[in-house]
């Protein structure tokens, strides 16, 4: 780091990724702001710079300050990290210690010994502000390491027959082709089902888990408060009180597969958009529930092409809207209950926003590369059977990004924000307008 970087960083002040300390501090609070910053977005220690932001330089000598972080690092952080450590000249005789911590740490999550003889805490950082973390905010990090499999997580409270046993068969039978059992044994079914890691033991019952119960329950918005997609269409550029159209999908992921005898076990076609000739119209999934919600509310023109066929384009192409739909189901984090995926169409844009942040390591640059990561390693691996899922990580460079620059000559937005990631296909008359027209509207809520 260089002079007028940490100048820059001084000058704006104490943040979400940057923390002002004096040396002197007890090994204690320098581990809680290390492990704070681990466990959230990584960032800056400035040792040397008092809260207000004045520099009063470093109290140790630069290599006695460097060996008591490095040892810090390693005694009072679980597991031990090694942060990058720089000396900066800020002036004559004047030094400033910056103890940088990566924005994807491994090994999440993080914990400090607080106190002298106490138990290790997680910690994470809102703001400038370092606090315990709750048990849920605990579990998420432990998610985005890979350590747990939350879709895995037995859903209390229910039984195996709240899996809805018309789309099961359907899945055996019909998508991976296989035999199942008669639809009155229940152990057989049972047997199954756990074989196949859709149903959990736990305390001498077979239970769905989470993933189970999102694919497959008849209910699933019954157990599971962050189940669907929040549909919305506005005539403007911005939200406002009166949308166009609302709808709150919260069915279970799957469609009941009805193809004809001889089309069985393909879902997609080659050069085929849609599902209405494969699906039975009152077991829709949320899936092709959230397409039809984008055909009924985008703008779709017919033309006629140089061989004489009628042929029709629509606002947005259906193969990039499904992938970014079970790209958002497959990898949000369902740790955040409460909050569904929203699925919001503008007068210029289409925007997919999935609860949590990517999963760790993963970045934008790396999707856009077609990195290969997975959440909810069940919920991939069933719809790769129902062929919505083909070859993982290569949808948003195959599919998303080429699609749209085929489609319109647009790229599509990829961001990362704070504790959601949004996806954001744009119409090309418009693009260039609305632009500045939303990140003006985000600055102000």
């Amino acid at each position: 780091m260089d002079r007028i970087t940490l100048r820059e960083l001084i000058r704006t002040g104490e943040n979400a990724r940057v923390e002002f300390k004096q040396d002197a501090i007890r090994p204690e609070q320098l581990a809680r702001e290390m492990v704070a910053l681990l466990n959230e977005q990584g960032g800056h220690i400035l040792l040397g710079v008092a809260d207000d932001g004045t520099v009063t330089g470093l109290m140790r000598d630069a290599r006695e300050a460097e060996e008591w972080v490095m040892e810090i690092g390693r005694t009072h952080v679980r597991p031990s990290t090694v942060p990058v450590w720089n000396i900066v000249n800020w002036d004559e005789g004047i030094l400033v210690g910056v103890v940088s911590l990566p924005m994807y740490a491994p090994d999440k999550p993080y914990k400090a010994k607080v106190r002298r003889s106490s138990a290790w805490v997680t910690l994470v950082r809102t703001g400038s502000t370092v606090r315990d973390a709750t048990n849920r905010e605990e579990m998420r990090l432990y998610q985005q390491s890979g350590q747990l499999k939350y879709e895995r997580n037995p859903v209390i409270g229910s039984s195996w027959h709240e899996l809805d046993r018309v789309r099961l068969e359907n899945y055996f039978k019909d998508i991976r082709r296989q035999d199942c059992p008669a639809s009155d044994d229940h152990e057989a079914w049972t047997r199954l089902l756990v074989n196949t890691g859709l149903l959990v033991k736990m305390e001498g019952l077979t239970v769905p888990h989470i993933g189970s119960m999102l694919l497959f329950g008849s209910r699933p918005h019954f157990f599971l408060s962050q189940t669907g997609i929040n549909a919305s269409a506005y005539a403007g550029l911005q939200k406002e009180y009166d949308a166009r159209a609302r709808a709150s999908l919260k069915d279970p992921i799957v469609s009941l597969y009805a193809a004809p005898e001889e089309g069985r076990g393909l879902l997609f076609q080659e050069g085929s958009s849609t599902f209405s000739d494969y699906v039975s119209l009152p077991h829709i999934g949320v899936i092709e529930q959230a397409m039809d919600f984008v055909r009924r509310n985008t703008d779709m023109q017919a033309y006629i092409d140089r061989s004489g066929q009628r042929q029709e384009r629509w606002s947005y192409p259906d193969a990039v809207v499904r992938e970014a739909v079970v790209n958002a189901v497959v990898h949000r984090d369902y740790t955040y209950a409460e909050q569904d995926i929203e699925l919001t169409i503008y007068a210029d844009r289409l925007e997919i926003i999935s609860p949590g942040r990517l999963p760790n390591a993963m970045t934008v640059e790396k999707m856009r590369a077609g990195h290969r990561t997975a959440r909810n390693e069940l919920i991939l691996n069933v719809l790769r059977d129902y062929r919505y899922v083909e070859a993982a990580g290569l949808g948003v460079p195959r599919k998303i990004i080429a699609g749209m620059r085929n489609h319109n000559g647009t790229e599509p937005d990829l961001i990362e924000e704070d504790d959601r990631f949004i996806v954001r296909l744009w119409q090309a008359a418009a693009r260039s307008i609305s632009q500045g027209q939303v990140a003006r509207g985000r600055q102000s809520r």
